[in-house]
């Protein structure tokens, strides 16, 4: 609630309204999901392997650039000597064929290129389509078409191929992670600026927005006390489903060729790579892939819990477990206390009403005796 309408409200009073903690009640919803909390801890883990990658591949004795030549049988085209791939206790996911660099040392650092590029990618997305879509509904009816129209033409654009044109044309010294999460960000923010836009022009028309604005508030300090907390729900939720789509696009990207170039690792790069291996090295393609799976899937079943708990009026699109009855009885928890109250007064009520029957039937009875 606004700080103007609370101070016009409580104005001459000593009355203290405490503050619901939504934090407190976004966590219990959350936690009544159990596919979410088992997609948490899947990202968690990534998200730890990804950070953790030198240490663990100190610990293993690899890195992802050195090259094995021994560990490969040239007069077989370079597939890995030895059963699985060259699984061993030096090389515990077996080594590449043709160039014999360590698989699991790949795998690990191309989770920090994919996870890392997906969440920079997200954060451009975000900080320019809330921009711009606040800039939209606040501003004149000119900017408000002038940002409406170029947000259109942004979503018209075709992803893969804008991004193909330009990560063609910059020169190859430019960091490749950092150049595919700025193209990705700079061409695929305009859903989040429609989406922040409309959201705005809803909370303009509410009370503590107009008695922030009757208090004297600038239009920008409306725009970042009032308006911008009502946005964060909208916003996580929609950016917490961009990160697998960017994941995805990037190993797109990759694999065609034009995102991130060897050495450096990628989840994309590798499956280029091991598109003529499937059947002699079969897990230097499956690797790759069942990380992209578990990854995009642990995501977006995360960010389907995070859109349910912070907003508990829609049904989640993912019947997985006994999510909704937990966060049914969890709802009901709320309501235990104002639904106690509510049966004491009717208990009282229907007391008060059986005695005032039971004198109004005394009374009658003595007229009659009368």
């Amino acid at each position: 609630m606004s700080e103007a309408l609370v101070a016009s409200q409580t104005a001459g009073t000593d009355v203290t309204v405490p503050a619901v903690s939504g934090a407190r009640q976004f966590w219990r919803r959350l936690r009544a999901q159990r596919a979410a909390l088992v997609a948490a801890a899947v990202v968690a883990l990534l998200v730890l392997v990804a950070l953790a990658a030198p240490l663990l591949t100190a610990i293993e004795g690899q890195d992802p650039f050195t090259y094995h030549p021994s560990l490969i049988d040239s007069a077989r085209g370079g597939v890995p000597t030895g059963s699985f791939g060259g699984i061993s206790g030096d090389h515990w996911l077996g080594i590449e064929p043709q160039t014999g660099r360590d698989l699991f040392a790949r795998l690990v650092y191309g989770a920090r290129v994919s996870l890392g590029v997906a969440l920079g990618a997200t954060v451009v997305q975000v900080l320019i389509g809330v921009v711009v879509g606040v800039a939209a509904a606040l501003g004149n009816r000119w900017i408000d078409q002038l940002l409406s129209r170029c947000t259109e033409i942004i979503i018209a654009m075709p992803l893969m191929i804008m991004s193909l044109a330009l990560l063609a044309i910059v020169p190859s010294s430019f960091p490749r992670p950092l150049l595919v999460a700025l193209i990705i960000g700079l061409i695929a923010w305009g859903t989040v600026a429609k989406i922040v836009r409309a959201q705005t022009l809803t909370l303009k028309q509410l009370d503590y927005v107009s008695a922030a604005r009757l208090s004297g508030w600038g239009t920008w300090r409306i725009a970042r006390r009032e308006l911008l907390p009502g946005l964060a729900a909208p916003v996580i939720t929609y950016a917490a489903l961009l990160v697998p789509t960017n994941i995805s696009v990037e190993a797109a990207l990759s694999f065609l060729g034009v995102g991130v170039k060897p050495p450096t690792p990628s989840w994309g790069q590798m499956l280029t790579a091991a598109d003529v291996w499937y059947q002699a090295a079969p897990q230097y393609l499956l690797l790759p892939a069942g990380a992209l799976f578990v990854t995009v899937l642990a995501l977006t079943v995360l960010g389907d819990g995070i859109r349910t708990a912070l907003d508990p009026r829609a049904a989640s699109r993912l019947r997985i477990g006994t999510g909704r009855k937990r966060e049914a009885k969890a709802d009901a928890g709320t309501k235990g206390a104002s639904g106690k109250d509510a049966g004491t007064k009717g208990d009282a009520d229907t007391k008060s009403a059986t005695t005032k029957s039971a004198t109004t039937k005394s009374a009658s009875s003595k007229e009659a005796t009368s």
